[in-house]
């Protein structure tokens, strides 16, 4: 049982997740955010993603391997810039 515990442990370390909120500016409808989660959840880590469009935030959970940048080129790939503004460890 303690074997089983410790595994459940480190697992939960490898696959730690963040949480990033990145501001999109210019995103102005509802295709503007479906574009832009299309193209954040192509990427290889991404567990979640969601956009407000009245705020012109989009919510990344993903992979500790995934790195910021390659989250805002996807942004990029929308036409749109993004900026983040926070990040933190996701919590379950």
């Amino acid at each position: 049982m303690k074997i089983f515990i410790l595994f459940l442990m480190l697992a939960n370390l490898i696959f730690a997740s963040n949480i990033s909120v990145f501001k999109v500016e210019g995103m102005h409808c509802p295709l503007c955010t479906t574009a832009v989660k299309k193209a954040i959840k192509e990427l290889d880590g991404v567990q979640k993603v969601s956009a407000r469009l009245n705020t012109k935030e989009v919510s990344v959970v993903y992979d500790e391997k995934l790195k910021i940048d390659e989250i805002l080129k996807a942004i990029k790939t929308t036409s749109y810039e993004g900026v983040e503004i926070s990040t933190k460890a996701y919590e379950k």
